[in-house]
């Protein structure tokens, strides 16, 4: 029986169904005891396999197929009307030819499968932030990742009413054939369709499909921001909170700062640290005039390689309960989920993440997929935000970018306004790591980290950045900064601790918020004065010299950094906003 008389969701539900042609439709209502029976077919099925009971209560493994294991930003389409809306750094397909294409890949797909449908929110339930989804799958796996990682059942379709405001998603396994897998985004329409996949960053639609891509376009419609950011909350000594979005391209450290632990001489003043969201920021004016933001996910679908008690203890103690592992390997000594860098003890008894014996104490080969994830409640966070559910946001004082540059990029410094802010963070771009394909030290822009993941023409986005800017109140607008943890010494070793410590760098960057601190005044923004930034307990590790060569500006570098932005410019022939154009001509002035 149909949980909903909403006419336009009957009517694509229907149209859908008919092409897909499921035995079986079951219509999600969020009940435990309905996720209970999903549960047992899957394990039936071998769909999920059931890890240790007693150390692991409620969490499951589930293994993808082998060529099946990651995002494929290639078979990745924004389907705009035009391939000038969908801008140069997105591949774009006619959406009539798209869904030419897709309908062709998805007829009679669900023959002899059972079709779930989800209704699920992006955001609380209700919330003025939050938008409705329904997701149509042939997956359990998806049903039960999605239970996890938003909001579904009922409530969302009461909610919704018959409001035509939804994201529509078709989701067909098919038959995991690579070369008709095929991700597509409709920003025009609200449509999503994923076909010829079954791993989460491309089925769990509600992810990085609807809360980033198709978000993004509605945002850039509605006057809002749907961004790749994470949201902490600092709470200092007085109990006072203030928060901070902050983007990251990946290996830069995003969850590990998201829920950060702070030092023992932080700690024992009485300083806390909250986890609002670890992956995505959506960001409205408030009634007050400044800018909110909540995170739309109610999960964590975290990279598992490298989460241990040291690296991450709070993510790690999140997946200890009501956890779906992918893509792990299987102790069998104890029944649990193992992974490079969980410990120094791989499992000598052991399944790995290809479902092959494995010894982890003498093969050469990786008992975990290095991109495999775990996806648990973010209720299990110990540092969970008590502002989490709130249907209004949290303020937010800063705006922070980063990326990885051994030499070019201090510690941290602030950019001079808003605009010169968006500049700063259009200009965002990282030195590749070895866990990046392809060579070592390369720099790839990512502005705002958002490069894969914005639902329509990048130079309108800054633009769009632009105008949210205008719309505020300079003295309401939340500053913007930049912070590099992986500056590198003559002998190529780090110079920052990383870690808890970057709490330092946080309390600064609050602090000019505030306007209780001073800075200096370079050619690429204000730097903190070195005894502005406090050292204590980490004198033996990083000396004021130290902090000072941090904290240099080396003009060439940054000649040279102009020229790489004027070429990333140029890509967008000419739709760059005037603004940051004028932003990059006087950064030169000023090199010079």
């Amino acid at each position: 029986m149909a949980l909903t008389k909403n006419p336009t969701i009957l009517a694509w539900l229907e149209e859908q169904l008919a092409l897909v042609q499921p035995e079986k439709i079951v219509w999600i209502d969020g009940s435990e005891a309905q996720l209970n029976e999903l549960r047992a077919e899957a394990l039936a099925s071998g769909e999920l396999q059931k890890l240790n009971d007693e150390l692991l209560p409620d969490c499951y493994l589930h293994r993808t197929a082998l060529n099946d294991v990651a995002r494929v930003e290639h078979r990745t389409f924004i389907c705009a009307p035009t391939k000038e809306q969908a801008g140069p750094t997105n591949n774009w397909m006619d959406p009539q030819q798209a869904y030419a294409l897709l309908k062709g890949i998805a007829k009679g797909s669900y023959k002899g499968r059972t079709a779930y449908i989800i209704p699920y929110s992006m955001g609380p339930v209700g919330s003025p932030f939050s938008k409705a989804g329904v997701e149509l799958t042939d997956s359990i796996y998806v049903v039960l990742n999605m239970a996890i990682m938003t909001r579904v059942g009922t409530p969302v379709f009461e909610a919704l009413g018959d409001s035509d405001d939804w994201v529509r998603g078709l989701h067909c396994r098919c038959g995991i054939v690579e070369e008709d897998r095929y991700i597509c985004q409709f920003p025009q329409d609200n449509t999503i369709i994923s076909v010829n996949s079954g791993y989460g960053g491309n089925v769990l639609l509600g992810k990085k499909c609807f809360a980033l891509r198709i978000a993004s376009y509605q945002g850039y419609r509605e006057q809002w921001l749907a961004e790749h950011m994470l949201i902490l909350g600092v709470e200092n000594p007085q109990g006072e909170v203030r928060y901070i979005c902050a983007a990251f391209p990946s290996m830069c450290g995003k969850t590990n700062l998201a829920m950060l632990i702070p030092p023992e001489s932080y700690r024992k003043k009485g300083y806390k640290v909250w986890c609002v969201g670890d992956d995505i920021a959506w960001i409205r004016k408030g009634a007050d005039g400044r800018l909110y933001a909540i995170n739309p996910e109610n999960g964590f679908f975290g990279v598992a390689p490298g989460t241990n008690a040291k690296s991450n203890p709070n993510a790690l103690e999140a997946t200890r309960r009501g956890t779906i592992f992918t893509n792990v390997a299987l102790n069998l000594d104890d029944n649990t989920a193992w992974w490079e860098g969980l410990d120094k003890n791989p499992p000598a008894n052991a399944i790995d993440w290809k479902g092959n014996p494995w010894n982890g104490k003498e093969s050469a080969e990786k008992g975990a997929h290095p991109n495999s994830r775990f996806t648990a409640p973010a209720k299990n966070c110990p540092c969970i935000s008590p502002e989490f559910e709130n249907p209004q946001g949290v303020p937010i004082s800063a705006f922070v970018f980063g990326g990885r540059r051994a030499k070019l990029t201090p510690l941290v410094y602030q950019a001079r306004d808003w605009n010169h802010g968006v500049f700063v963070g259009s200009a965002m771009a990282s030195e590749t790591t070895a866990a990046a394909a392809g060579a070592v030290g390369v720099v790839r822009r990512d502005p705002m980290a958002m490069l894969p993941f914005c639902g329509y023409n990048m130079a309108e986005y800054w633009q769009h950045w632009i105008d949210i800017g205008a719309a505020l109140e300079p003295e309401k607008a939340p500053k913007v900064f930049n912070v590099n943890w992986f500056r590198k010494d003559e002998e190529g070793n780090f110079m920052w601790p990383g870690f808890g410590d970057n709490l330092r760098v946080l309390d600064w960057i609050l602090d000019r918020c505030e306007g209780k601190v001073g800075a200096v005044e370079t050619p690429i923004g204000f730097v903190p004065r070195a005894e502005d930034v406090n050292l204590e307990g980490i004198e033996s590790e990083v000396s004021a010299e130290s902090l000072k060569a941090m904290l240099e500006v080396d003009p060439a570098l940054w000649q040279t950094e102009a020229e790489g932005i004027a070429e990333f410019y140029a890509k967008f022939e000419g739709k760059a906003p005037k603004e940051l154009q004028d932003c990059l001509e006087a950064l030169k002035a000023k090199l010079r």
